[in-house]
C-alpha cells in the first residue's frame, strides 16, 4: 500500500529533500542496512548462507549486473525475484510516465515536455516495488522490439510523424527504467538479440529503429543460465559475458539435512482433513532425499542436466499422498508413510532424470527403483546394524514368509509382523526414534507398522532376505 502523505508535485518533492539516486546505489544502501541489522537477504532460501549469498552481496556492493549460473532446480529465479526487497518501498515518477521517468531528470519526450510546461507543479506518482521488476523468459522468438521497443504504426496513423519520439512503443527494458530487469535462460536468446543487449549493459542506453535519440536508462540487469546451455541449446556470446559484472554459481544442497529442510519447506504437506494427522518418519524423509542425492552421482543419469530439487519435493508429496490414500480407504486417522509407498515416487521422478543411455520402455522406472533400493540401504545403515536383526532372519530361515503392501491397513500390518519374533519390539524402538512426538495409540501403531516394513526392507537390501515384488506390495522370505 503506497502512503498517501507523500509529495504529489515536483515542488513538494524538492522541498522534502528527496535525493536523486541510481537503482544500484539504492540496492546497495538497502543491503548495507540489512547487513547492519543482521537481517537475512533470502530468508526462505536454505543452504546458500555461506556460499551463494556472499557472492550476491559482493556483487550488489560492487554495483554489478549479475548472472546466476547453475543447474535446474537451484532457486535461481526465486532469488532473482527476491532482489526487489532491496528496492525502496516506493519511488516517485512523473505522473503518467511509461518508463518511470525521474521527476528531476526525465528522459522520455512526454515527461520532458510535461516538466517544461508545469515546472514545480508537475504531478508526481509513487510506484511500488512490484512495478520495478520485470522478467522475460528467453526464447528463440524474442525480438529486439520486445526488449527495446518499436515504432507504433497506430500512433503514426493518428497523425504523428514517423520522426517523432511520440510514435515509439517502448519495450520491456525501457519500461523497467529505475528498476531490475531479469532475463531468464539467457543462452536460449538468439545471438543477434544478445548483441542487442551490449549497449544496455555497457552504455546504459537504448536506441529504437535508428532514431537519433538515446534513452539514458538506469537499470540493474540480472540473468539466469544453465551451464549445459553453453554447449547444447545455445550459448552466451563472449562479449556479453564480458560485460556482466559478477557470475554467481549456485549448487544443490550440500548436506542431506539441508535437502530435507528444503523439501519440507516447499512440499505441500497440509493433508489434515476430518481430523486426520500426518506424521512422516525421519527415515522416510531421508530416503526420499537420498534418492535425489544418489541420482546426482549416478553414471546412468546425465549430470550436465542435473537432478532438480523439485524431484525431492515431488517425491515426498507423492509418498505422502499414497499413505493418505491408504488412510482414506481404511478410515484411519493417522497418515504415516511406509517403505512400500516409495514406489509411488516413480511417477514424480519420471522426466526429472535425463538418462545417458537409450530410454527403452520401462528403463527409467527400473533405474528409479534401483536408486530407491540403494537409498534405503544407505539410510538403513545410519539407523541400525543389520546384525542386531538376527532373530528376525532366523524366523524366515525356518521357512516362514511375510506379505506386506501399501494397501494393508495398520491393523493388518500389525497382525502380520506380530508373528515374527522380536520384529514388533525392534519396530517400536525405531518408531520412537523416528517419530518421538506421536503419543496417540493409533498414531503409534501406524508408526510401528511403518518401522517394521523399513526393517524388513533393510534386511532385503542387505541380502539377508529375498523379496518377491508384486503390484501394490511384496513378500519377504529367505
Amino acid at each position: 500500500m503506497i502512503r498517501t502523505d507523500r509529495p504529489r508535485t515536483l515542488g513538494e518533492l524538492k522541498s522534502s529533500g528527496y535525493r536523486m539516486e541510481s537503482v544500484k546505489d539504492e540496492m546497495r544502501r538497502n543491503l548495507i542496512a540489512r547487513l547492519e541489522a543482521g537481517e537475512p537477504m533470502f530468508p526462505d532460501i536454505l543452504g546458500y548462507e555461506e556460499t551463494v549469498v556472499p557472492q550476491v552481496q559482493n556483487a550488489i556492493l560492487s554495483r554489478h549486473d549479475m548472472l546466476f549460473l547453475g543447474l535446474r532446480g537451484q532457486a535461481k529465479t526465486r532469488m532473482l525475484r527476491q532482489l526487489i526487497h532491496l528496492l525502496d518501498e516506493a519511488m516517485p515518477i512523473v505522473a503518467g510516465s511509461e518508463i518511470n521517468d525521474h521527476p528531476y531528470a526525465p528522459i522520455s519526450k512526454p515527461a520532458r515536455d510535461l516538466v517544461d510546461q508545469m515546472g514545480d507543479e508537475t504531478p508526481i506518482e509513487w510506484v511500488g516495488r512490484d512495478r520495478r521488476y520485470h522478467e522475460k523468459l528467453a526464447t528463440p522468438d524474442v525480438t529486439i522490439a520486445d526488449l527495446v521497443g518499436e515504432v507504433d504504426m497506430i500512433k503514426h496513423a493518428e497523425g504523428r510523424y514517423l520522426s517523432s519520439e511520440l510514435t515509439m512503443h517502448f519495450g520491456l527494458i525501457p519500461r523497467t527504467n529505475r528498476g531490475i530487469f531479469c532475463m531468464n535462460e539467457l543462452p536460449d536468446l538468439a545471438p543477434k538479440i544478445q548483441v542487442g543487449l551490449f549497449n544496455v549493459l555497457e552504455e546504459r542506453d537504448v536506441q529504437i529503429r535508428g532514431y537519433p535519440i538515446r534513452l539514458d536508462l538506469d537499470l540493474c540487469m540480472v540473468f539466469s543460465a544453465n551451464p549445459e546451455d553453453y554447449t547444447n541449446r545455445g550459448r552466451i556470446v563472449t562479449p556479453l559475458k564480458d560485460r556482466i559484472g559478477s557470475v554467481v554459481r549456485t549448487h544443490y544442497p550440500l548436506t542431506r539435512e539441508i535437502g530435507i529442510a528444503i523439501s519440507e519447506q516447499n512440499a505441500w504437506l497440509n493433508r489434515g482433513h476430518d481430523g486426520t494427522t500426518l506424521a512422516i518418519p525421519q527415515y522416510i524423509k531421508e530416503v526420499v532425499e537420498e534418492v535425489s542425492r544418489l541420482a546426482r552421482t549416478s553414471p546412468h543419469v546425465n549430470q550436465q542436466s542435473g537432478v532438480s530439487v523439485r524431484m525431492s519435493i515431488a517425491n515426498l508429496e507423492n509418498v505422502v499422498s499414497n499413505a493418505e490414500r491408504r488412510a482414506i480407504l481404511h478410515h484411519e486417522k493417522w497418515i504415516v508413510p511406509r517403505v512400500s509407498d516409495l514406489a509411488s515416487a516413480s511417477a514424480s521422478s519420471r522426466g526429472k532424470l535425463e538418462l545417458t543411455m537409450a530410454e527403452d520402455d520401462g528403463h527409467e522406472d527400473k533405474l528409479i527403483h534401483r536408486i530407491i533400493d540403494e537409498a534405503t540401504k544407505n539410510i538403513f545403515g545410519l539407523h541400525l546394524d543389520v546384525r542386531e536383526l538376527r532373530p528376525i532372519v532366523e524366523y524366515f530361515e525356518s521357512g516362514h514368509n511375510v506379505e506386506v503392501g501399501d494397501g494393508l491397513s495398520t491393523r493388518e500390518m500389525l497382525e502380520r509382523i506380530g508373528k515374527v519374533p522380536k520384529l514388533r519390539d525392534l519396530a517400536q524402538a525405531l518408531s520412537l526414534k523416528a517419530l518421538p512426538d506421536v503419543s496417540n495409540r493409533e498414531g503409534r501403531d501406524a508408526a510401528i507398522a511403518s518401522a517394521a516394513e523399513f526393517l524388513l526392507e533393510g534386511l532385503h537390501v542387505h541380502n539377508k532376505l529375498n523379496k518377491a515384488a508384486r503390484a501394490g506390495g511384496a513378500t519377504y522370505r529367505r
